[in-house]
């Protein structure tokens, strides 16, 4: 497969099918990360998927400026996805979670933001906050209103295309009815280790929206077959 073709999402944009997934466990060397990413970049790798719980998007960013300043690629060819984490759910806590990840990165937007987890917890430093018997401290928090954040982030330039991931049907169906929606999410990035549900199937098949596809272990994102009909969606390695 191609890593540079590309298929058209449902906001105009265009995403590589093939991206190359940045996950490393936590006790990988930093510089790793570096230099697998500006591997991907040399071999064809144009759609690079990573989210701040990685913990190595410094690194990332160093990987794709570098790839730039020495002419692999020019900034436009790079197709980048990053995730907002469950801590930042809250409304007001989503763009400055964006920003972080901007200025961690050394770049002035990402092509496509999305809520990593339908799963909202206590807001803070720590990425899994628990309580004294060790589960994760859950916090409330309306989708919705998450959902109008990053529509701002949009109309701010901040990223181009925002989506979901990890989400079932009755989730996205109450995006989709909220009053006021100004923008589909334009894809849904869940695991490739299990099938879609039919009506989750169902529905992204009738907006449509791209399912991408994240295949463990190795992390690539494919946006695969839009839902086994004839357009297709997006894999991440």
């Amino acid at each position: 497969m191609d890593p540079k073709r590309q298929v058209k999402l449902n906001d105009g944009h265009f995403i590589p099918v093939l991206g190359f997934g940045t996950y490393a466990p936590l006790e990988t060397a930093k510089s790793e990360s570096q230099e697998v990413t500006q591997f991907a970049i040399e071999v064809g790798f144009r759609h690079i998927d990573c989210a701040h719980v990685y913990q190595n998007e410094e690194q990332v960013g160093q990987a794709i400026r570098s790839k730039i300043a020495d002419g692999t690629v020019k900034t436009e060819d790079i197709f980048y996805t990053s995730k907002l984490w469950l801590i930042s759910l809250r409304q007001e806590l989503v763009r400055p979670a964006l920003e972080k990840s901007l200025k961690t990165l050394q770049l002035d937007y990402v092509d496509l933001y999305i809520i990593h987890f339908p799963l909202p917890v206590k807001p803070g430093e720590e990425l899994f906050p628990k309580d004294e018997n060790g589960k994760l401290i859950p916090d409330s928090v309306d989708l919705c209103r998450t959902w109008e954040a990053l529509e701002k982030c949009k109309d701010a330039g901040l990223t181009k295309s925002i989506g979901v991931s990890n989400f079932n049907h009755k989730q996205l169906q109450k995006i989709l009815n909220k009053p006021g929606l100004k923008y589909k999410p334009v894809c849904n990035q869940v695991s490739s280790s299990a099938p879609l549900p039919p009506a989750l199937h169902n529905l992204l098949l009738a907006l449509e929206t791209d399912v991408c596809l994240s295949s463990p272990p190795v992390h690539l994102t494919f946006v695969g077959q839009r839902i086994l009909e004839s357009r297709a969606s997006v894999w991440t390695l």
